[in-house]
């Protein structure tokens, strides 16, 4: 009973002022990017985004105290079971779901949606821990590594089913957990070589429009350099080698990509990357508004729903996805420079959390909750100034949506639930 009666004693306070700092921060925001003037609306209107937001905001205040009030020894035993309902659940979205935006991600019922692919990050993170957080678990042998690529490859691919690539990417941050745990910086470093390559040759091919002849015959004349230069030591000969047909394969793999795996709307948003005015009314639309609500915030902002580009719907989707821009506008440098403080101190404290776990489970967890909100955080940050396509991320605890807040919220806490027991044994 004791254990019971001192639940919060040992609950890291500064993470849950962090996360309601951000919570609140993003309520008033949503209301912001929706708030009309002529119409005298209040912030509590259900019929608003902001009114339905606090309905969530109250449902996620209940998760945390049914988090706080559970037995944490629940949180490794219950893992693997969580994970295998939650790919259920993802298959049968596929079969059951709703098409929004071109993603069958949500189940709907009346008025009630619900996407399974904001939980299934939650639940990999539970069973990349639970199978990491074995003893006998090693990332130098290959069938440990195949295990923990069969944890990621399966939410994955369903999620690339429903044709939501941008939640499919975030899986790919996981790859700095293992970094943490003893995996290899090779992997990491050909990936990040890889992506760059792979960039580059759309740069060239799709944008300067060069003939991927002349790609490959450059490519071919620098490996038969490095060849020449290493032909007397056989390890880089032959690594020189590797390489030259390694980037020519990345090479060949973006006419495949582009014609055959990315939809023609996702093709656009690559391009506008690289060129913002290639579709200034279409797919550069978007980003060049939000760009401009940013910019027009000046240091200190217009002031709280002053937004004119908030005000006057230039920007789609600002209550979710481009939630930032109504920060940027209304609050100016200030305004956004708190936010971007207040995300990092969170991901740093929650690394903080994670280094200090005894329990390898919990240091693989947090680290896997970390990570996600970094990826969240500056993948939808990049996302409304241009540096990178627009790919539906939405940012942890602002965007409207009431599976998104639920599933950081769940997310987060069961961090600071695992922090709070960290001196006892996890499991019987």
């Amino acid at each position: 009973m004791r254990e019971r009666t001192d639940i919060f004693a040992n609950v890291d306070w500064i993470t849950i002022i962090l996360y309601f700092a951000l919570v609140l921060f993003g309520w008033f925001n949503i209301y912001a990017a929706v708030y009309d003037a002529s119409a005298n609306q209040s912030i509590f209107d259900l019929n608003l985004n902001s009114g339905k937001q606090l309905i969530w905001i109250g449902a996620s205040v209940i998760t945390i105290i049914i988090i706080f009030f559970a037995d944490f020894r629940l949180i490794d035993s219950l893992a693997y079971i969580a994970f295998g309902v939650v790919l259920l659940l993802l298959i049968a979205v596929l079969f059951f779901g709703r098409e929004v935006a071109g993603s069958t991600s949500w189940f709907e019922i009346g008025s009630f949606r619900f996407q399974p692919s904001e939980f299934a990050k939650f639940v990999t993170a539970l069973a990349l821990a639970k199978y990491l957080g074995d003893p006998q678990a090693k990332l130098d042998r290959i069938p440990d590594l195949l295990g923990v690529c069969a944890i990621l490859f399966l939410p994955v691919a369903l999620i690339l089913l429903q044709g939501d690539a941008g939640t499919a990417m975030v899986f790919s941050i996981f790859i700095l957990v293992l970094f943490r745990e003893g995996l290899s910086p090779i992997p990491l470093i050909l990936g990040v070589l890889g992506a760059i390559v792979f960039l580059l040759a759309i740069y060239l091919t799709q944008i300067v429009e060069l003939s991927p002849t002349w790609i490959y015959t450059t490519i071919i004349i620098i490996g038969i350099i490095a060849t020449i230069i290493n032909r007397k030591k056989r390890s880089k000969l032959i690594t020189s080698i590797l390489i030259t047909l390694a980037i020519c394969g990345v090479v060949r793999s973006v006419d495949f990509v582009f014609e055959d795996v990315l939809k023609p709307h996702q093709q656009t948003r690559i391009l506008v990357l690289f060129n913002p005015d290639l579709d200034p009314q279409g797919a550069g639309y978007n980003v060049n508004q939000s760009k401009i609500a940013i910019g027009s915030g000046g240091f200190d902002g217009k002031g709280f729903l002053e937004g004119t580009q908030t005000k006057y719907d230039y920007v789609p989707e600002q209550s979710t996805d481009f939630i930032f821009c109504t920060i940027g506008e209304e609050h100016g440098y200030i305004g956004s420079f708190i936010v971007i403080v207040l995300f990092s101190a969170l991901i740093l404290r929650v690394i903080q959390l994670a280094e200090r776990q005894k329990m390898r489970f919990s240091r693989v967890y947090g680290y896997c909750v970390a990570m996600i909100l970094f990826f969240h955080f500056s993948i939808n940050l990049s996302m409304t100034i241009g540096l990178f396509p627009v790919i539906g991320i939405p940012l942890p605890f602002f965007s409207y949506g009431g599976s998104s807040l639920i599933a950081f919220t769940v997310l987060l806490f069961t961090m600071v639930k695992l922090d709070s027991h960290r001196m006892q044994v996890l499991s019987h």
